[in-house]
């Protein structure tokens, strides 16, 4: 039994898998990182752990704390020049955060061919993989609660809208809404066409925002609950 756990910006994933599937997935706030010892008292006892953390430094100590509690060390997930048939081609491949490196691994796994991989988050991070497993770079953007959340707070006039999407907007909220969730959309279409003519070639969408953009891409698309819990269990199978 393998545990992994995802330690994003203002979520924490985590799952149970047996080395083929899952078992149980789940999903708590940062805040509540302290009631993931009384989650994990309920689910059968793990062999290994794996994580990785994008999150405070206080958060993955108690993350780490926790595992201990289960007579488990825990791996943390940083990037590498290569791993799990996944090379990185980052300027200073250490620098990818751990968070789009386990994306990119969760991807190859999940796909195989090219990809767009698209985790939409607290941040957006929109990365390329070739056919051959090769991360050619990507981008990060804020995520649509950020965007709205910087317009609340940095314009005197504008709220933190709570609007619908439409093509022509008629009304601020949804103006901010859709301006966000175009803006996001856009960027991941002008990135898809990188990879467009490679036969096979999909774009992976994954993370909390991905149900509102999902219905506006138009592009192969497959829709992973969480890419970076993929790609940790293949890591921690792999680190046998």
């Amino acid at each position: 039994m393998l545990l992994c756990i995802d330690c994003g910006n203002t979520r924490i994933k985590w799952g149970f898998h047996d080395g083929q599937v899952w078992l149980v997935q789940g999903v708590l706030g940062v805040n509540e990182v302290d009631r993931l010892a009384q989650v994990f008292a309920g689910q059968p006892r793990p062999a290994r752990a794996v994580a990785c953390n994008v999150a405070s430094e206080m958060t993955g100590a108690a993350v780490e704390a926790i595992v201990n509690e289960l007579g488990l060390s825990l791996l943390w997930v940083k990037s590498s020049a290569e791993q799990c048939g996944v090379t990185n081609s980052y300027d200073d491949p250490t620098q990818l955060g751990a968070d789009r490196w386990a994306a990119l691994i969760g991807a190859k796994q999940v796909h195989g061919g090219a990809c767009l991989v698209v985790n939409a988050g607290t941040a957006t991070t929109i990365d390329i993989l070739d056919g051959e497993g090769v991360f050619q770079g990507g981008l990060i953007l804020p995520g649509i609660n950020l965007m709205r959340s910087a317009l609340a707070s940095d314009t005197a006039r504008l709220p933190f809208a709570s609007g619908h999407f439409s093509l022509l907007p008629r009304n601020t909220a949804d103006a901010i809404v859709s301006g966000s969730l175009l803006a996001t959309t856009g960027a991941i279409t002008r990135m898809f066409e990188h990879i467009a003519p490679t036969p096979g070639a999909k774009c992976l969408l994954s993370g909390g925002a991905a149900g509102f953009l999902k219905p506006l891409l138009n592009m192969p698309l497959h829709h992973v609950d969480n890419l970076v819990l993929e790609g940790l269990a293949c890591i921690i199978v792999q680190a046998k």
